[in-house]
């Protein structure tokens, strides 16, 4: 059977978006899964994932879609990442729903994930460790002198790790790069 010049192209468009669908929904879920290493879940990482690729801003019912989660789920994962500022809410003329977009500047979305992290995770810890070594700065026993001496090691670390996410966010990705670059050569 000869096929004609419409099938063909129809054929060709079709594996062109079966090969960017199979991109897409790869990206998606390995967004997702690197989501937890920052401390969100892989749903929630995964709804950003899906913002920072679409085009255009998506309603609670198109993400629900996409994803194949539910309503719930959705809403709780979207207000968060509006929590966190990696997403704002768009409103468009005429329509009552809600629509998400997501930052799609890289760097702005890395700094934002970096102050998130460390108000989260690093504050707490800087925290905790300073207490302890508070309630044992008068230490007697070598175990106690040891722990005491620990706490302070770390919550000086800490807070130069704290220090130096603080410097980097604060400057644009241009600068940053160059910094990068002279520091890992």
């Amino acid at each position: 059977m000869i096929k004609t010049e419409f099938s063909v192209i129809t054929e060709s468009v079709s594996e062109e978006n079966d090969i960017f669908t199979k991109a897409k929904d790869d990206f998606i879920a390995s967004w997702g899964a690197l989501g937890t290493s920052w401390g969100i879940s892989r749903t929630m990482a995964q709804i950003h994932a899906l913002l920072m690729v679409s085009p255009d801003p998506l309603s609670t019912d198109e993400v629900m879609e996409e994803l194949h989660i539910s309503r719930g789920n959705a809403h709780t994962n979207l207000k968060d990442l509006v929590g966190w500022g990696l997403v704002r809410i768009v409103v468009k003329k005429g329509e009552r729903k809600e629509f998400f977009e997501a930052e799609k500047d890289v760097w702005k979305t890395f700094t934002i994930v970096l102050k998130e992290r460390k108000r989260r995770e690093i504050e707490p810890a800087i925290a905790l460790l300073e207490d302890c070594a508070e309630r044992t700065k008068g230490a007697s026993s070598k175990e106690e002198k040891a722990f005491n001496n620990q706490m302070k090691e770390l919550e000086t670390f800490a807070r130069f790790a704290s220090n130096m996410g603080e410097k980097i966010a604060l400057l644009s990705y241009g600068p940053a790069m160059k910094i990068a670059a002279k520091v890992f050569k």
